[in-house]
């Protein structure tokens, strides 16, 4: 029995409008809220970053958590008022602020020390970035992008045909813009920033998508040749149907040690895994929901198209 993902596509398509909307509206937001779609991390606009972790949380004997307000008290004493201040874990602190010497860097250590309590140095994780470097680390990530997305439309009209590729290409898109969105809003909520890793993320994403995508693209194919005599939405439908037990359960094995990653990771690794459950899980989404049914929309449209003209 096919399942009939071409019945409901307006559906389909609807919640893809919608979510896809929605994060380009999170994008233009968050420009007008921090002049960026996303909130960049050290990465890309440079500076120093200093993470450090109260001495007293290794014996769970602190009094009190850390608090941004506390922390942005000192910050502006110091004449670092446009820092961005973040709390990890109670008592973790990370404070992103302009390019410091290392006079600069000791004295603020010490007058944290000082004022707020004593942070192991042991544990203790300083950064420096120049915006030259930052600037070129976006641009070479983002050309990378654009790369993948120009080969995969390559590869995709020499393989299979044309409109295959285009719509690939725009499922693609749909899983970019989607997994984006969803980091555009943690950055204006929770203060989440994107780094080189979510670039990698990104482009992990496309690979898994359009490797899917092209499971259920080969076997529409395979279809044509061998059902002539059925529709093209029930040669779709039967093409999903026999490859949607793949995706399944390619999703699910991809995800279960993501999903670990991200409890159990470091700070570091946790929202690169998120961007990946994100993006495979809309992959998996569009590949089945999104790309077959815009193909078997316009194959359709096309053969009738060419029945009124005869």
């Amino acid at each position: 029995m096919a399942f009939n993902v071409t019945k409901q596509r307006n559906f389909w398509w609807t919640v893809s409008a919608l979510l896809t909307i929605g994060s380009i509206l999170a994008m233009v937001i968050s420009w007008f809220t921090i002049q960026a779609p996303l909130r960049p991390s050290l990465d890309f606009v440079g500076g120093t970053r200093i993470q450090i972790e109260l001495a007293c949380a290794k014996k769970n004997n602190c009094e009190k958590p850390l608090t941004t307000a506390e922390v942005q008290v000192i910050l502006d004493e110091e004449g670092l008022g446009n820092s961005s201040v973040q709390v990890l874990d109670k008592y973790t602190l990370s404070v992103r602020t302009k390019t410091l010497a290392e006079e600069q860097r000791t004295k603020l250590l010490d007058t944290l020390n000082q004022k707020i309590g004593t942070f192991d140095p042991e544990t203790s994780q300083i950064d420096t970035v120049g915006p030259t470097i930052g600037q070129e680390l976006f641009r070479s990530g983002f050309l990378a992008l654009l790369v993948s997305f120009f080969g995969i439309a390559v590869y995709l009209s020499f393989r299979f045909q044309r409109d295959y590729a285009f719509f690939a290409i725009v499922a693609l898109l749909h899983d970019v813009l989607i997994t984006v969105g969803v980091f555009a809003v943690l950055g204006l909520i929770a203060g989440v920033e994107v780094d080189s890793l979510f670039l990698v993320s990104l482009l992990t994403i496309v690979g898994f998508s359009v490797n899917d995508t092209v499971v259920i693209y080969d076997r529409v194919r395979e279809n044509f040749v061998n059902t002539p005599e059925l529709s093209v939405d029930e040669i779709v439908d039967n093409a999903v149907s026999q490859t949607l037990t793949r995706s399944i359960n390619t999703t699910l094995t991809t995800l279960l040690p993501l999903v670990a990653i991200f409890l159990f990771g470091g700070t570091t690794l946790k929202y690169f895994a998120l961007a990946l459950i994100i993006g495979f899980v809309a992959g998996a989404y569009s590949s089945i929901f999104i790309a077959s049914t815009l193909l078997a929309w316009w194959r359709g449209r096309s053969n009738r198209t060419k029945a009124v003209q005869a």
